[in-house]
């Protein structure tokens, strides 16, 4: 019995070609590779750098969110859930991050706009149905949807822009 390496179909011995799939048994070039073609490699060339922080989000670790054109960072132990958006006081639900202070209203970030969820040791971002959406490091969350945060990333929320440190 000859295995054909393609489909693994058992053949009669003697056959040029798999009963099954076709395929040429008798071919020198099954039992040999190319050579992976070698660069010559220019130092740092293709070197890649690291863009992504950890994941990993320790017991006890509290989070700095650099606020693009603000002056101090916010200084937050994250909760269970955590809503940021701007608070208003003709709404009856209330962020627990108020971000009015940093032109929430003017760049279109929501009352109730995204939630930072902790586990036991991640953070995700989670867009509640936001009317200018949220983003993370370019991309657009799906509301509903959480996404893993990493220490140095950017989100924005409508057009206010912030990156996430873990400290």
């Amino acid at each position: 019995m000859r295995i054909c390496p393609f489909c693994g179909h058992k053949n009669r011995e003697g056959l040029f070609f798999c009963e099954d799939c076709g395929q040429n048994l008798n071919d020198e070039r099954l039992g040999t590779t190319l050579p992976t073609r070698r660069f010559e490699q220019q130092p740092n060339e293709l070197s890649a750098k690291a863009t992504w922080g950890t994941a990993r989000f320790r017991q006890g670790a509290t989070v700095l969110l650099h606020i693009r054109d603000a002056n101090e960072p916010l200084i937050l132990q994250p909760a269970k859930r955590t809503i940021l958006g701007r608070a208003d006081t003709t709404s009856p639900s209330q962020p627990d991050l108020d971000l009015t202070p940093y032109g929430a209203l003017e760049k279109g970030v929501s009352r109730i706009h995204a939630v930072v969820e902790r586990s036991e040791d991640t953070l995700t971002l989670i867009d509640m149905g936001s009317s200018n959406g949220t983003h993370l490091n370019g991309q657009r969350l799906m509301p509903d949807q959480p996404r893993v945060l990493r220490d140095g990333d950017e989100i924005r929320l409508g057009k206010l822009i912030a990156h996430i440190y873990f400290k």
